[in-house]
């Protein structure tokens, strides 16, 4: 039984104005009571109320409760023990205590303590708080959401309870605010049991050195503390250093200790870190007793939460990490800033308990002075959502009528109505909804509350609740700080893979196995090995409990389901991330480069490093919590999937819509959904059906897509018919080159729309209906000429541009386009694979009749001025032209060029070039695009150039030529192995029908080495050239006695071939002489023998010429080479560098004279030249000296043909050369002549002009 008569310490202030302090409780229903630190109010106070009980002054008398609220759990129960010691009571008996989830309390209680949420939540189930008699609200200066909340409340319910007495205390600032709160409430001020506390400033930049680094400057200040404390009679005491941060801390005690070293004050001191993440054990140094020096390295923890004892000295950084809320952002920050004064003034007085202290502040009065006086109340620096929950819940009307002590800002209230609809616990008239109720029914924060609800409706309930409460205490997993990498081992047996939240699951379970295996003592040692701290563990528990209490008050089941009610069901990952994403919408995250990840609202975070996940780097992450420190930091993070957000995130996601588009293959109008959060895009492009978001657009893209573009793929035939008909139309446009015969899609587009009713949309619709309406009217959707035909063009203009063309019988198809710079603009000619050699490039510049006038036209309009002029007006000359062409059919191998040359001498007097008249310098469509056709008509190669698609395809065209002559079964016409002539007549041509064309077979004779045979070529030149050699071969077996003489004769100078040899000839040189010989005597001419009649005659006519050419070839080969080896020696000796591009040229022409095989690709005629052209580079040799700078503007001007004819034999025998190719390469060598070696004489005229006019009819 409690003694009514109570004790009070006489030592503190508060006790020599306790009659003073009753009087007016007694007298007043609020009362507001400043006591400065130490001053003893907040242990005494409820002793004054419990006296004031008992003589039944206020309340209920004896019977009635004193409810006292502290702002942090270690407070309430501290200050709760020393009451009850004073009491002589032991804990819950007459003083009591609540904090979350422990209750001491019990029926005889009258003093409670609890922290200030324990009496905001019995608000919910006691309006009126009528259990209470007396309610003390400590530490109101703190200014927290809570104690803001509860100043509100509780003044609105005052006028309801006149008998509740209200007892506000709070440190000496700002006490007015409090009285005007409450109605000009009288205030009642207690000094402190404090000393003098001596304030220095000594900023950094006044120091010596002027030290930027933190340890450098705390170093300074504390030499300074020991100078200050040498001019005292008591030494000793222990120092208290105010820095920002953990990390902070962590850097300064290394420091420190690394200088204990070199500074003897540091020698004997012990550094003592101190802030929230410590571990129990290492936070119980601080109060332990010690017998050396200390110096306390904490945060803003040790400025009101904690009394850290034997504290003379102060040092003080002057900035803290403060918690703000980012409006912009919508991100909790902890930036460091600048404290208010009135935090300074705390600090210091943590020095004046002992007596007097020292506080050295390391910044400038004059900054001190110009900061603000108080910090921010946390209600103006925090989301308001779970205040405005349990606001809705109890029905207290709106926030901004609610009489907080300082109201919120507007937009303070509007986020936190934000988040609440994000999380769905509001409507949209911000009324909370069925939803919210359960969340404000769950002792967590809305979004955590969010979260359960959606583990409910995913069976994860279980895991969701594990989560939750771990979310809802401090992290259990402790890193000390000289334990770092130790401590990251032994956690690592829990992390997950993919998820930080699934590491929360391991950990509770591995721990659940641990509890239930071993003895209390046995798992607290198992907490200490894994570096887990047992308190949080317990507390851990403890909130799940709670919970899992809560939710079955709400008659929710644990991982139910319709089957078995009684077991667990494991929670998949994608399901539990799910429900995990409900309340944490904002805190999603995209990769974009290295480790930097884009969040809602353009907010660039990276992943903290603690998390498991940080190396790692998910594309998408979910984050518990975005920290802005030195950056903004993901802490707990996990991977997801996009799509997971979607369902989410349903009511939230802005839909942009772009780029509609007709889907053939299901036959709708869709479009393009970008779907996005708060500006974070979840799916770029996701297609989806455009008739539930604009109906009339999509009718517009069905009728402009489906019918009018012909991408109809439904069950009728009408879009056929009507295609086809304007596919005519088309063709006929491309052949005129002309866009004003068809009209225009917007025609078509009003001929269906007049038709189709306003909802159909999709192919299946049209179908349905056209099925019904066109029973009524057959031709309801179908064309006609008169709908889509802007003017007529005639019969005579159609037979003007056929659809096939004529080539050595065969048909071949024409296709027209009209599309400037495309590839196929203009006339296209269809060429099957075999007919490719054998296409007549002559008729090819013809075009067709339609074109030719404008093609003409053109041709006359590329003339050189000084001819062009003359032929004025052109297109009245185009016409004439065109008229005089169609009056006989040119040769089959004479181009429009040539015939428009002999038209232009004969009618104009005008002499014109067939280089002048360059096809190749008018537009593409002027020149006959050819397309090489393959198997099943695929085109294998297009273009313009018909030799360089003769060259491509020239070895396959032959074998599909042979292969037609074996299908037709004339494979015996071809023989090998032939050494005379015992075969019958070669046929100059032999056709073979394949498919629906006419193949052109050129039989020849081919040069096997030691026989020949028969083969089949598919052009005639090629077959006349190879048949040439067969018969020089063939030629050689049959005059066995004449090729013997002339091996024995012939080059029998063994100079001669070490010459041939020396300059570059190889191979059986002897063997090439004779055939040259035998080629120049008898097949010089191109009626080549194709009977044996006509061969074996050939031979006995001219066989006896055959001796005497070969004996002057080799003279003259002889001569040539000899002094071609004299000439080498001599270009070897001129070094002089001004002669170098002349030596270069000289040997270039001698290369080319004596190449390798040059007796079987050079004609007879021209070897017997090559007398003159080593004879005349003999001269140039002469004429050199003092000549050599006109000598190389010579090569200037010869080079540009010259080079040309160097590539081309690089690239091709001489033999496979064209005719112009070849006489332009012969007719260079008399120009050389010319240039270098007067007077000698040329065999022709030459000139350059005659060279270009050849070398530009070439290319």
């Amino acid at each position: 039984m409690l003694s009514r008569v109570i004790n009070y310490p006489p030592e503190l202030p508060v006790v020599a104005r306790r009659e003073e302090i009753a009087a007016l409780i007694a007298a007043h229903q609020v009362v507001i009571v400043a006591g400065e630190t130490g001053s003893g109010k907040t242990t005494q106070l409820p002793k004054i109320c419990l006296e004031l009980l008992f003589h039944k002054q206020m309340g209920r008398g004896e019977n009635g409760l004193i409810g006292h609220t502290q702002p942090r759990r270690l407070a309430a129960r501290t200050v709760a023990t020393r009451i009850a010691q004073e009491l002589n009571e032991p804990l819950g008996q007459t003083v009591g205590c609540q904090v979350r989830f422990h209750d001491d309390s019990s029926d005889n209680t009258r003093i409670k303590l609890m922290t200030d949420g324990i009496l905001l939540a019995e608000i919910q189930r006691d309006r009126l708080l009528k259990k209470y008699d007396v309610l003390i609200i400590d530490e109101a200066h703190e200014r927290s959401l809570n104690i803001d909340f509860l100043l509100g409340y509780i003044k609105r319910i005052l006028p309801q309870r006149p008998d509740l007495k209200i007892i506000i205390t709070s440190a000496t600032i700002d006490v007015q605010r409090f009285s005007q709160h409450f109605n000009n409430a009288p205030t009642i001020t207690v000094e402190g049991r404090t000393f003098p506390v001596e304030i220095a400033y000594l900023p950094p930049d006044e120091m010596l050195g002027k030290p930027e680094d933190a340890g450098e400057v705390l170093e300074q200040a504390l030499e300074y503390l020991f100078e200050q404390e040498k001019q005292r009679t008591v030494r000793g005491g222990d120092v208290l250093v105010f820095l920002s941060g953990e990390r902070d801390i962590l850097e300064a005690a290394q420091y420190l200790r690394k200088q204990k070293t070199y500074n003897k004050h540091l020698l004997h001191c012990d550094i003592v870190p101190l802030y929230a993440r410590l571990t129990l054990k290492e936070q119980q140094k601080i109060f332990a007793p010690n017998t050396g020096r200390r110096i306390v390295l904490s945060t803003n923890v040790a400025e009101t939460s904690l009394t850290v004892p034997g504290i003379r000295y102060v040092v003080d950084f002057g900035k803290a990490r403060v918690s703000r809320y980012s409006h912009r952002t919508r991100v909790q920050r902890l930036p460091i800033e600048n404290i208010a004064q009135a935090s300074a003034n705390q600090r210091a007085g943590r020095c004046g308990r002992l007596e007097a202290g020292i506080c050295v502040r390391l910044y400038s009065e004059m900054d001190f002075l110009a900061r603000p006086a108080f910090t921010d109340p946390e209600i103006r620096r925090t989301n308001l959502a779970s205040v405005i929950l349990q606001m809705l819940l109890l029905r207290l009307g709106q926030v901004v009528d609610f009489p907080f002590l300082e109201p919120p800002e507007l937009r303070h209230i509007n986020e936190g109505y934000n988040l609440l609809a994000e999380l769905q616990a509001v409507d949209e008239q911000r009324r909370i909804t069925a939803r919210g109720r359960q969340m404000a029914a769950l002792p967590v924060d809305p979004r955590l509350a969010a979260i359960l609800l959606a583990a409910r409706e995913k069976h994860c309930l279980h895991e969701a609740l594990v989560i939750v409460s771990a979310l809802s205490v401090q992290d259990p997993r402790e890193r000390p700080a000289e334990k770092k990498q130790q401590s990251d081992e032994k956690h690592k047996q829990w992390a997950d893979e993919r998820s930080d939240f699934v590491s929360f699951l391991n950990l509770w379970n591995a721990f659940e196995v641990q509890r239930q295996a071993l003895t209390k003592n046995a798992l607290r040692k198992f907490c200490e090995v894994n570096f887990l701290s047992w308190q949080r563990m317990r507390e851990w528990r403890d909130i799940h409990h709670q919970l899992h209490i809560a939710c079955q008050q709400l008659g929710w089941k644990i991982n139910s389901d319709t089957e078995n009610t009684t077991t667990l069901k494991p929670a998949l990952y994608a399901s539990l991330h799910q429900a995990l994403l409900v309340g944490l919408l904002s805190n999603i995250a995209q990769r974009q480069e290295e480790k930097e990840y884009l969040g809602c609202r353009q907010r660039k975070l990276r992943i903290f490093p603690g998390s498991a996940q940080a190396k790692k780097t998910p594309r998408w992450l979910l984050a518990a919590n975005l920290m802005e420190t030195s950056q903004l930091f993901a802490h707990c993070v996990a991977m997801i999937e996009p799509q997971w957000v979607v369902p989410a995130a349903r009511h939230l996601i802005q839909r942009d819509y772009f780029e509609p588009f007709w889907d053939v293959q299901r036959g709708m109008p869709m479009i393009h959904q970008r779907s996005s959060l708060y500006g974070l895009v979840l799916v770029e492009k996701q297609k989806v059906f455009f008739g539930d978001i604009d109906v009339a657009a999509a009718r517009e893209l069905l009728i402009r897509e489906a019918l009018v573009a012909g991408h109809y793929r439904g069950r009728h035939r009408f879009i056929e018919k009507n295609q086809h008909l304007i596919a005519n139309v088309e063709e006929m446009e491309a052949k005129i080159r002309r866009r004003d015969l068809l009209v225009d899609d917007n025609a078509l587009f009003a001929f269906y729309a007049a038709k189709i009713p306003a909802d159909i949309v999709t192919t299946r619709q049209l179908d349905d209906w056209y099925k019904t309406e066109s029973q009524k009217n057959t031709a309801l959707l179908l064309l006609t000429e008169a709908d889509i035909l802007l003017k007529d063009v005639g019969e005579e203009t159609v037979q003007q541009f056929p659809d096939h063309l004529d080539c050595n019988g065969n048909a071949l198809k024409l296709v027209y386009s009209f599309d400037p710079g495309h590839e196929q603009d203009g006339v296209s000619l269809q060429v099957p694979l075999a007919l490719l050699n054998q296409m007549p490039v002559a008729r090819l510049t013809w075009l067709v009749p339609g074109l030719l006038a404008d093609k003409v036209q053109a041709l006359l309009r590329a003339l050189p001025k000084m001819l062009r002029k003359t032929l004025v007006p052109l297109p009245s000359t185009a016409e004439r032209l065109v008229a005089l062409l169609s009056q006989t059919a040119p040769a089959p191998d004479e181009t429009l060029a040539q015939a428009l040359a002999k038209l232009l001498l004969r009618f104009y007097s005008l002499k014109v070039g067939e280089t002048e008249l360059d096809e190749m310098a008018l537009e593409p469509f002027y020149r006959m695009n050819v397309q090489v056709l393959g198997e099943g008509n695929a085109v294998l190669a297009q273009g313009r150039n018909l030799a360089m698609l003769q060259a491509q395809f020239s070895e396959q065209a032959r074998e599909i030529v042979q292969a037609v002559v074996q299908q037709a079964g004339s494979a015996n016409f071809l023989q090998r192995g032939l050494r005379s002539w015992t075969f019958p007549e070669l046929p100059a041509v032999l056709p073979q029908q394949r498919g629906a064309i006419q193949v052109m077979a050129y039989p020849a004779l081919q040069d096997d080495g030691d026989s020949v045979s028969i083969t089949l070529y598919d052009t005639p030149e090629w077959a006349e050239r190879e048949h040439r050699r067969g018969l020089v071969r063939l030629a050689g077996f049959a005059l066995p006695q004449q090729v013997k003489y002339l091996q024995k004769e012939c080059l029998r100078d063994n100079r001669v071939r070490l010459a041939l040899t020396a300059v570059g000839v190889s191979g059986n040189v002897m063997q090439d002489l004779i055939d040259c010989c035998i080629a120049a005597v008898f097949f010089a001419h191109s009626d080549l023998p194709r009977t044996q009649a006509n061969f074996e005659n050939r031979l006995a006519a001219q066989k006896a010429e055959l001796v005497a050419f070969a004996q002057k070839m080799d003279a003259v080969i002889a001569k040539a080479v000899i002094a071609t080896q004299l000439i080498q020696q001599q270009l070897d000796a001129l070094k002089a560098p001004e002669a170098k591009i002349t030596v270069q040229d000289m040997r270039s022409q001698l290369a080319a004279l004596w190449h390798p095989h040059f007796l079987q690709e050079a004609p007879a005629e021209q070897v017997l030249q090559y007398g003159r052209y080593v004879e005349a580079l003999q001269k140039r040799l002469e004429r050199l000296r003092g000549c050599v700078p006109r000598d190389q503007q010579a090569v200037a001007q010869l080079q540009k043909y010259w080079q040309p004819v160097c590539e081309w034999q690089q690239k091709k025998t001489l033999a496979e050369w064209t005719d112009a190719q070849r006489e332009l390469r012969w007719l260079l060598e008399e120009w050389r002549i010319a240039l270098f070696a007067q007077p000698m004489k040329t065999r022709e005229p030459v000139s350059e002009k005659k060279v270009a006019e050849l070398f530009r009819s070439i290319k």
